[in-house]
């Protein structure tokens, strides 16, 4: 024995920020358009004359691809 001391195990390298955000990005997306909540919205109101689910799900298609569309362009600078 030399009294040398174990090797430090070497740590993972950070993950960008950005990954992480499209990753809650997506998750987002999945309960914004699950059965449950998009029942909530399907209750025959309306919204301007238009049905208030499709006001809903249009919305926040939109706002998803939006979004993404903004962090991908950030990530690739």
């Amino acid at each position: 024995m030399t009294g040398g001391s174990a090797p430090q195990p070497v740590p993972p390298p950070p993950r960008r920020a950005g990954a992480d955000r499209l990753i809650a990005l997506f998750l987002f997306g999945v309960v914004a358009f699950n059965p449950p909540l998009l029942r909530v919205f399907g209750a025959g109101d309306t919204l301007f004359g238009l049905p208030l689910l499709y006001v809903y799900a249009l919305g926040v298609w939109g706002g998803v691809i939006a979004l993404s569309a903004v962090l991908l362009e950030r990530r690739g600078r």
